[in-house]
Parts: C-alpha cells; sequence; structure tokens
C-alpha cells in the first residue's frame, strides 16, 4: 500500500465526522466555521495516515482513526483548556 493511500482514506474519515458537525450547526442555526472544518480534516488526514503507515493495516484503520481520532481530540482539548466533564446523578 503506497505511503499516501491511508492518508486520503484518514481524510475521507475526518471529512464525513466534520459533515456531521456541519449538519448540527445547521440543524442549530450556528455559524459554520470554514476555517475549523477545513483544520479537522487536516488533523484527521494526519492521524489516520500516521497510525495507517505505522501498523501497516489496512484502509479501515486509517478511516476509522481519521473519525474517532480527531473526536478524542476534540474532546481532550474541551476537557483541558475551558469545557467540563458533567456527570449525570441518577
Amino acid at each position: 500500500m503506497e505511503w499516501y493511500f491511508p492518508v486520503l482514506i484518514g481524510a475521507l474519515g475526518g471529512l464525513v465526522r466534520s459533515l456531521f458537525g456541519v449538519m448540527k450547526s445547521i440543524e442549530r442555526d450556528e455559524p459554520i466555521k470554514k476555517w475549523y472544518f477545513a483544520i479537522t480534516v487536516l488533523i484527521a488526514a494526519f492521524i489516520g495516515g500516521a497510525l495507517g503507515n505505522l501498523f501497516g493495516a489496512d484502509y479501515r484503520v486509517a478511516g476509522i482513526t481519521g473519525f474517532v481520532g480527531t473526536d478524542i481530540l476534540e474532546n481532550v482539548t474541551k476537557a483541558s483548556f475551558g469545557g467540563s466533564i458533567a456527570l449525570k446523578k441518577t
């Protein structure tokens, strides 16, 4: 497998995740941040490509890591810098 194939598939995973965010913004009538969209796809390409090439796995691993990896990074960033994690009482 060529080195760029996992990068493209990782970017595709990030693109799918970003499109979910765009749909959520449209539904909430919030402005769409184009720079945030682009950065998310680029980071997903990096994560998917790095892990896909590192482990020599098939294209599905690159796509999943592109999708999930950016979500994990976003949640860690929100929790570390001003976000909060609220636990519901049962």
